[in-house]
Order: structure tokens, then sequence, then C-alpha cells
């Protein structure tokens, strides 16, 4: 019997911790705690290569504590992160935020979707995937409006409220049931367990294109819609307060998320994903082109919607072509390339940036054409069906 209340619960959980309220503000409220663009995505690169190393190790201990436990600590230190943030002043501050953030990263990725994906029947996983993120983006979209109403400029008290959001989940956590039977890997050696996943991993030239394109893609929306976005608004003159207003009807666009897995239906697992691709790097070319407000606004959302149409098919597609018993870690193993990919890509995003925010527009186009290219040809070899 499949305990079907761990959805319910990981669904309450991806809700709350949707709950950022600094989130239409996030680089303004950095920028006035005394960081640089630059610093932002220094450090947004450095948490990434920390997720990298990471990444194999929290997979490992995952599969053998079991997913429960890996779930309850990272919701803990989640919610500790959050304090931090409230209060942090200067780069040492973020910093530490963010590698508190990294180990985190690390340790719910494959396990929060492992949890999803042996909770349910195999016929609905997409259909949950899809639920789960569209309920982080409602959190978020709620967190947003409370920030446009009431908040507005009180940077602090956004931080305060994330914090409190982020404690009510990790208090939830605990009522998560064990869906991993821990007995499956005692006697291997984590080791020979690490080594072997990574060999997997990178010997398999057209998954690897397959994760290096999911990074190209996922790096250029998570850069744009949450630190360059703020700036490309600035730049065509909005307020504040317009800002939060903005970030309210993006957020709301990305529930259009759950209409991933009918869209996938219709126009087939290619012919849908390079929609997608193309979409995103034509925003970018426009975002690059425009100081018009109204013209970046719809940019931004087509990236939204792209991203959140392109999550639930792309977590099928990887928990699909799991192999091993040991799903943590071999999702573990994925998020490995996709990183690598990360921390290069927020260096080059943030220093043209700050030269002038058209060329890392028009770089996130060249970037999701690359991307596109890896797709077809990994595609080419046959690694996408999710039949």
């Amino acid at each position: 019997m499949k305990p079907e209340r761990n959805i319910w619960l990981m669904y309450a959980i991806a809700f709350l911790q949707g709950m950022v309220f600094y989130g239409p503000i996030a680089t303004l409220y950095r920028q006035s705690a005394g960081i640089t663009i630059f610093q932002i995505t220094g450090i947004e690169s450095i948490s990434l290569a920390l997720s990298l190393l990471l990444e194999l190790p929290w997979g490992i201990v995952s599969d053998r504590i079991g997913y429960k436990k890996s779930m309850l600590f990272c919701c803990m230190l989640f919610f500790l992160s959050k304090i931090v943030f409230w209060k942090a002043s200067g780069f040492g501050a973020f910093l530490i935020e963010r590698i508190m953030l990294s180990i985190v990263i690390s340790g719910l990725s494959g396990v929060d979707t492992s949890i999803l994906y042996l909770s349910c029947d195999k016929g609905d996983t997409q259909k949950v995937f899809g639920i789960y993120n569209n309920l982080g983006t409602a959190g978020l979209f709620f967190a947003s409006l409370i920030y446009s109403v009431f908040i507005k400029d009180n940077y602090r008290l956004s931080g305060l409220l994330t914090v409190c959001s982020y404690g009510i989940a990790a208090i939830i956590s605990f009522s998560l049931v064990e869906v991993k039977n821990t007995d499956i890997v005692q006697g291997k050696s984590e080791l020979k367990e690490f080594v072997e996943l990574l060999k997997q991993t990178f010997r398999n030239k057209s998954h690897a294109l397959f994760l290096i394109s999911i990074g190209l893609f996922n790096e250029t929306h998570q850069t744009i819609t949450v630190f360059l976005n703020q700036v490309q608004y600035l730049k065509c003159g909005l307020s504040d307060s317009a800002i939060g207003y903005v970030y309210i009807a993006v957020t709301l666009t990305g529930l259009l998320g759950v209409f991933s897995e009918k869209l996938t239906q219709r126009f087939g697992v290619i012919k849908f994903v390079s929609i997608l691709y193309l979409s995103v790097g034509a925003a970018c070319v426009i975002l690059g082109a425009t100081v018009n407000a109204w013209v970046s606004v719809a940019s931004i959302i087509i990236l939204r919607i792209s991203f959140s149409l392109f999550q639930p098919l792309q977590m099928e597609i990887q928990n699909k072509q799991v192999i091993s018993q040991n799903r943590a870690t071999e999702l573990s193993a994925n998020l490995v390339v996709i990183n690598c990919v990360g921390i290069g890509t927020n260096l080059i995003y943030g220093k043209l940036s700050e030269v002038n925010i058209a060329y890392a527009m028009w770089c996130g186009s060249f970037l999701c054409l690359i991307g596109y290219l890896f797709f077809y040809l990994c595609e080419a070899k046959g690694r996408l069906s999710v039949e």
C-alpha cells in the first residue's frame, strides 16, 4: 500500500516553502544590504559548486538513512538559512546563507521527487510533479501579493515572514512516512557507489547532453527571472511597488505548468520541448532589445511559463531513466552535471549584466540555442522517450 498521505504533506511543504515574501525584490534586498549584482551571481556560483560536491555523497546518504530523515534534516536547515538571510548584511553573511542553502539543495535533490514518485501510482507521476511544482508557485504568488499590498518597501519584514513559513514547513516534515527500504544498500562501499554513479553519468554521452541541455534552460530562467528581471524593470522605469505587482502576475502565470502533461500528450515530447526552448530563446532576444516595460514583462512571463511547463516533464524523464535501486543517488548524479553548467553561466550572466544588462539577455538566447542543439542531439539517439 502506497503512503498517499506523503503526497499531501509534500504539497503542503511545497506551498509553504514557496512563500518567499522577499521574492519580488530578491536582488534589491541584497543590494540594499551592500552587495552588487556580480557578487550576487558569484555567490550563486559558489553555492552551485558546493552543491555539486555534495550531490552524490548526499544521494548515497539519503539512500542509506531513508528519504524521510533526509527531508526532515533539509527542511530544518532550510528554516535556519532563512533566519540567516533575514539578518544578513554584506557579502560574508549572504555567502553563509547560500552555503547553508547548498547543503539543503543537494540534500533535497532527488529526495523530494523520489518520495512523490514512490508514494503515487506510476501513471500519475507527471500529474503529481506538476501539482507539486504549481503549489510552490501558488505559495510564491500568495507571498508576493502580501508583499505588494502590505509589506511594500519593508524588506526586512519580508525576510521575517519567510522565516515563519519555512518554520511551519519544517514542522510538517516530521509527519512524512518513509518510502525507502534502506536494507537494499547495506554492505556496499559508499566510495564505490560514488565512483560508479559518477562514471555512469559522464560515460553516457547522450544522457550527459540531455542534462547539460536542462542546465542551460534552467539557469537561463533562474538567473533572469530571479535576479536580472529587477534590473531590467528598473531600466524600463518601473517603481518598487510596480515591480511587486508585476512579480505577482509573472508568478501566477507559472501555475500554467499544470497543463504540462496534457500539452506533452498533444504535441509529443520532442515537439513540445522544442517549442519551449525556442520560446525562451526568443524572449531573451526581446529582453535584450527593448526598454519598454510591458514588452519586458511579457517576455519574462514567457520565460516563466516555459520553465513551469518544462519542469514536470524533465522530472518525469529523469525518473523514468533511473536504472538503479538507489534512486536518490542516481538523480543526484544528474544534478552534478546540471550544477556544473550553472556555475559557469551565473558568472557569465553576472559579469555581462554589470557591463550592460542587454548583453546578459542576448547571452541567454545564445545559451538556449546551444541547449536546444544538445537536446536535439540527445533526442536523435533515442534518450527522451517517456512512454
